[in-house]
C-alpha cells in the first residue's frame, strides 16, 4: 500500500520539554493506524505537526505527497480534535453547514447529520453539549470535506456504546473508500477492532509496530502496552 503519511526523525520541544524525539512512522491509503501511547508520549503533538499547527524542530513530514501545512495538502486532510473552543457559540448544523461549503463535493449534511444522531442537538451551542455530543460534531466536522487522509484523536472518547459501534462503522466505511485513518486511542479493544497497523508510542517515538496480530502473538495489546510504556510517557 502506499503511503499517505510519513514522519521521519520528527523531533519537537515545547517549553523546555522534548515531546517528539525522533518519531518515524508511516500510514498508508485505504487503512487504518492506531496510534497507541500513555498521555503525554506525543500522539497529539503528532497530529499537530502533521496538519501544520506546529513546526518541528528537526525531521520531515510529508502529507499526501506535500510538506505537512502546505498548501494543497490541508484541503485533502480531515482532523478531529478533542476539543475545539473556537466552536463554543456555533450550533452543529450551522457549523456543519459551514464547513461543507468550504468544499467543491462535501457529504451532504443531512445524511451525515443522521448517520451520527446529531438531529436531536443540532441546534443547540456547542458549548452546551455534553462531551459525547461535541465529539460526534467533530468527527462529523472533520470527515464532511471527503478527505483522503484524516486524523482522528480519541474518537470514541465519552460515546456510550451504541453510538461508539456506529462510530467505529463509519471508520470502517472510510476504510473502505480508500481513506487514510490515523486513529489515537486509549480503548485496546478499539484498536484491537480496527486498525490494520499498530503504533505504540512513549516519550515522543515509536517503540513497536505491527499488525495487531503481529504485536500480539505473545500476548495481548493492553499486556504490550504495559511493558513498553511507561506512565506519562516518559523515557
Amino acid at each position: 500500500m502506499s503511503a499517505a503519511l510519513t514522519l521521519t526523525d520528527v523531533r519537537i520541544q515545547l517549553g523546555r520539554r522534548p515531546v517528539l524525539t525522533g518519531l518515524s512512522l508511516s500510514a498508508a491509503v485505504g487503512e487504518v493506524t492506531a496510534v497507541l501511547g500513555p498521555n503525554g508520549a506525543g500522539k497529539t503533538t503528532m497530529i499537530r505537526c502533521c496538519t501544520g499547527l506546529l513546526s518541528p524542530d528537526a525531521g520531515t513530514i510529508d502529507v499526501l505527497g506535500r510538506a505537512a501545512g502546505a498548501p494543497g495538502a490541508n484541503d485533502r486532510v480531515g482532523l478531529m480534535p478533542q476539543a475545539t473552543g473556537a466552536w463554543s457559540g456555533v450550533r452543529p448544523l450551522e457549523l456543519l453547514r459551514y464547513l461543507a461549503a468550504l468544499y467543491a463535493s462535501p457529504l451532504p449534511v443531512a445524511e451525515l447529520v443522521e448517520m451520527l444522531g446529531i438531529g436531536t442537538f443540532a441546534q443547540t451551542p456547542y458549548r452546551r453539549l455534553s462531551g459525547g455530543q461535541q465529539q460526534l460534531v467533530n468527527l462529523a466536522g472533520a470527515i464532511i470535506g471527503r478527505p483522503e487522509l484524516v486524523f482522528l484523536d480519541e474518537p470514541t472518547a465519552g460515546l456510550d456504546p451504541h453510538v461508539r459501534r456506529t462510530v467505529w462503522q463509519l471508520i470502517r466505511d472510510l476504510r473502505a473508500a480508500g481513506v487514510a485513518v490515523v486513529l489515537t486511542t486509549h480503548a485496546m479493544d478499539e484498536a484491537e477492532k480496527l486498525a490494520d497497523r499498530v503504533i505504540l508510542l512513549n516519550a515522543g517515538r515509536a517503540v513497536a509496530s505491527g499488525t495487531v496480530g503481529e504485536l500480539t502473538a505473545d500476548g495481548n495489546l493492553e499486556q504490550l502496552f504495559l511493558s513498553l510504556t511507561t506512565p506519562g510517557g516518559a523515557a
